[in-house]
């Protein structure tokens, strides 16, 4: 199995701050099971640091863990199962709302998805972790469009790289216009798609190419 950098990707506490009160990190990950089959798999973590609660305790304190299973038909990026679990949490009922997660089945991740959690899943109709979840992972399914793309590539054994500027836009791009800045469909960036500009390397590469030995132009 592939080892991610698990690093740290926070700064260092700022002066003056005397203790941390509260550790808060989301984990997600993307998994092909077909060409048509995408799997989510997240989870939520809350920690206290040793002795915040019990005086004794020398360790840190999980109060909240909640992961959460989606599997999705692609590339409609339907929901087609979804399976919340508890591992840590404060109440004895917390657990009882697993099933109202359900609902998820028949959605799609796309424009309006955020407001359809809302309405099923805001306040007492769920859990607010496990809700604060599902939206960190929706925008993991868009990234996967160009990563199931080139796992598709990778298995038939072409040698084609995920990044390739030879090759012509296949206007991918389409999907992902108004859901940031950058792709505002009144922005330079759609300009510059939609007037055929040739597509500048991403920032993230840039630097990687260098390190393998090859030379990159904008």
């Amino acid at each position: 199995m592939t080892q991610f950098d698990t690093g740290p990707i926070l700064p260092p506490p700022p002066n003056g701050a005397v203790e941390i009160l509260h550790d808060r990190e989301y984990r997600v990950e993307a998994f092909r099971l077909a060409a048509d089959r995408l799997l989510l798999q997240g989870a939520v973590r809350d920690q206290k640091p040793p002795g915040l609660y019990l005086r004794e305790d020398p360790d840190p304190l999980t109060v909240h863990h909640m992961q959460l299973a989606i599997e999705l038909a692609f590339p409609q990026l339907e929901i087609i199962k979804a399976t919340a679990l508890f591992e840590s949490h404060p109440q004895d009922r917390c657990p009882s709302i697993t099933p109202h997660y359900q609902q998820l089945v028949g959605l799609s991740i796309g424009r309006g998805f955020t407001k359809h959690i809302a309405e099923l899943f805001g306040g007492p109709r769920g859990c607010t972790h496990i809700t604060a979840l599902i939206n960190a992972m929706a925008p993991v399914a868009m990234q996967c469009f160009w990563s199931m793309r080139a796992a598709e590539a990778k298995l038939a054994g072409e040698q084609q790289n995920m990044f390739d500027r030879s090759q012509s836009d296949d206007g991918m791009w389409k999907s992902i216009v108004n859901t940031c800045h950058i792709w505002d469909e009144n922005g330079p960036e759609v300009a510059d798609r939609l007037a055929g500009a040739p597509v500048t390397i991403p920032v993230f590469l840039r630097g990687r190419l260098e390190q393998l030995g090859f030379t990159s132009t904008e």
